[in-house]
């Protein structure tokens, strides 16, 4: 290949690359902006409310945001590779009832957690094929899946909670378990989150994972493969979101088939809040985790300052929104 024949494909990368290091600098001030917001509410809760800065709150906050942060981590590189996964609640709850159902069927519960984990990735292949082979959108094909394994777990139920008390303390520890008076949830929970934001900033394989989101034809032109991209991806997330699933099911030692619904709403608003763009090719893990926490202290305000359940829904959505909105903006200009 001539000089002159390479010259637009080396354009194009260029164009990419500036337009990954402009989301850098984007990115980089969001997650800045979260901070200082999320230590502005906290200081403000100390004098709205005496319970907020107690160890039981602050511990209930972590709690909550911990499992559900091992999704947001899947969620945001799938954002980036210019995805979405509407069905993550359901896998949630698919891992907990496959693990929950073969463990009442006599298989010990550490195999039946492998297999429910094993069984959420592949849902994720499954969307993944639909999407990279058959052509269709993640958001059409995840919507789906949404509704059929939700349906799964309430058929594999027949409705009814599975009632899993009987499980070893070895197991339930994982949830329940403390080391040095921080619950084993918050360790795993970093642990993902440093692992997947080195390698999501180091690895080179990871590093695909941004080309793909920002320019997918630059990217086949230079090698890629972006299908294959896309596909593992999205079995990453899947895989992430039976692995959460897992751990809700030893912390709360039961399977409910409804568990998780809605879960998406705020998977999806943690990481646009930050920073990870609709449009792909931007996003960091750290980000994600500050909107993560910000959801969560939004939430933990609003419980101690009584405010009604359903306008607490209405504030997360008004926010999830405004998220949206800004992204649509800045992905404009940058355009």
């Amino acid at each position: 290949m001539s000089p002159r024949e390479e010259t637009p494909m080396h354009a194009e990368l260029n164009a990419g690359s500036a337009r990954r290091m402009n989301f850098a600098r984007l990115a980089s001030m969001r997650e800045a902006g979260l901070i200082v917001i999320i230590l502005a509410l906290c200081i403000a809760m100390t004098f709205a409310s005496p319970h907020f800065l107690t160890w039981g709150n602050l511990r209930a906050m972590m709690m909550s945001f911990s499992i559900e942060g091992i999704v947001v981590v899947g969620m945001t590189i799938l954002l980036i590779v210019g995805g979405i996964d509407l069905s993550v609640g359901s896998v949630v709850c698919f891992s907990m009832v496959i693990s929950g159902a073969l463990f009442l069927a006599g298989i010990d519960p550490w195999t039946a957690s492998l297999i429910g984990i094993a069984a959420s990735a592949l849902i994720g292949a499954i969307m993944g094929f639909f999407v990279t082979v058959i052509g269709l959108s993640h958001f059409i094909t995840s919507l789906a899946a949404m509704v059929i394994v939700r349906g799964l777990c309430l058929i594999i139920t027949k409705g009814t909670p599975l009632s899993l008390f009987s499980l070893p303390d070895s197991f339930k520890a994982i949830g329940q378990g403390s080391f040095h008076n921080i619950p084993y949830v918050i360790l795993i929970f970093l642990v993902v989150v440093i692992v997947f934001d080195f390698l999501l900033r180091r690895a080179t394989a990871f590093r695909k994972v941004f080309y793909t989101g920002s320019n997918q034809k630059a990217a086949q032109f230079s090698g890629i493969k972006t299908n294959q991209v896309k596909f593992w991806v999205t079995v990453l997330c899947s895989a992430l979101a039976g692995f959460a699933g897992v751990i809700y099911m030893a912390r709360f030692g039961a399977a409910t088939p409804t568990f998780g619904a809605g879960m998406e709403l705020n998977i999806i608003a943690a990481a646009v809040i930050g920073g990870a763009s609709l449009n792909g090719g931007s996003g960091t893990i750290f980000g994600a985790i500050l909107g993560m926490a910000l959801l969560s202290v939004v939430t933990s305000s609003l419980i101690l300052l009584d405010v009604s359940v359903y306008w607490q829904e209405m504030i997360k959505g008004c926010i999830l929104l405004a998220a949206v909105s800004i992204d649509h903006f800045l992905h404009r200009k940058k355009s």
